[in-house]
């Protein structure tokens, strides 16, 4: 990783979203960008599934020296696009100026709910 606060492409290759279950917490997925940069930053982000053609460019701005949160269960966050549960899909984020990118899973199917951050390849 660059000493620049993180790098221009960031891919999250295990996104399934699970089903709301109606308990107290609802299950989700969501994506986390940090811009530690000054300036705005606008981040591209390409959806890809197992069954049919990838959503590319969604634009999301993220301010300078902010970090932006977007659930991909919330289409309003993701550009529109509408993910259903229990899809298969990878994300691809591509910016101009460095970004620090997480992405976690909620999961509450389970008695014990479980959230755990899967891990990224970035270049």
């Amino acid at each position: 990783m660059s000493t620049t606060g993180g790098a221009k492409t960031w891919y999250f290759p295990d996104g399934y979203l699970p089903e709301k279950d109606g308990g107290p917490v609802d299950a989700h997925e969501a994506i986390m960008i940090l811009n530690t940069q000054k300036q705005d930053v606008t981040v591209l982000i390409d959806i890809y599934f197992d069954d049919k053609n990838p959503i590319c460019d969604i634009e999301i701005p993220v301010a300078g020296q902010r970090v932006v949160s977007l659930h991909t269960d919330i289409p309003e966050h993701i550009g529109g696009v509408i993910i259903p549960a229990l899809t298969q899909y990878a994300i691809r984020l591509r910016c101009d100026s460095p970004i620090v990118a997480q992405f976690g899973r909620l999961d509450t199917t389970q008695a014990n709910m479980a959230y755990y951050c899967a891990p990224a390849i970035y270049e």
